[in-house]
């Protein structure tokens, strides 16, 4: 289009007292000389066209990054908070005579799906910095009755820390531990409950666990 209007009008697209270029190779400014003009119009074009496909590469490759970023960020969402139960009665679980996994029933939230209310099991779906948080509570049944309110923090079947609230002082106690620990992904956080001891509560939610991922490591 442009060469058929430089064609077309009767002045070149070289302004006045400028000499045309002759080092155009192919582009038939050594013989023709009036259609230089059209010949460096149409390298500009094909210059600037090079730099916008150039830059609209480099934005295509900083946007898919961008995007890998926030999908990352997205998967690693990682949270979840669970009571012992929802019961509008009172009750406690246990004593027992082995150790035994508490399943907590109510879910207050559950973000990424990694606490299993079947099992009691959290498993860490990235690895990461996570704080986690136990409360337990618990009920002799009667002045004077010695008071076992206590359970243990599991990694991957092994303790890390306990909340514990022994005592023949009082008919009712708790206790609360948190801390942060690195996790792997895959990683399994339970809650255990020693021989003997026991978590009473009922909808006003007095035994908790929790955990977040603070930020991930890789």
């Amino acid at each position: 289009m442009i060469c058929l209007l430089h064609g077309a009008l009767p002045y070149g697209w070289v302004d006045p007292g400028v000499t045309p270029p002759a080092d155009l190779p192919g582009s038939g400014c050594i013989t023709d000389r009036g259609s230089c003009g059209c010949c460096l119009m149409l390298r500009e074009v094909n210059r600037m066209s090079t730099y916008f496909n150039a830059t609209l590469n480099a934005l295509e490759k900083d946007y898919a990054q961008a995007k890998r970023s926030v999908e990352k960020i997205e998967a690693s969402r990682g949270a979840f908070s669970v009571a012992l139960t929802d019961q509008p009665y009172f009750f406690c679980f246990g004593p027992f005579t082995s150790e035994k996994l508490v399943t907590y029933q109510h879910v207050f939230i559950n973000l990424g799906g990694g606490y299993d209310p079947g099992t009691g099991v959290f498993t860490a779906a990235q690895s990461g910095v996570y704080s986690l948080a136990l409360t337990v509570f618990g009920d002799a049944g009667a002045p004077g009755v010695p008071l076992a309110a206590c359970a243990d923090l599991l990694v991957n079947g092994r303790a890390v820390a306990g909340a514990r609230e022994r005592n023949a002082q009082d008919q009712e106690d708790s206790a609360s531990t948190v801390l942060a620990l690195h996790l792997n992904a895959g990683d399994k956080v339970a809650v255990s409950l020693p021989v003997g001891c026991s978590l009473c509560g009922d909808v006003g939610h007095f035994n908790t666990f929790s955990a977040f991922l603070l930020y991930p490591t890789e």
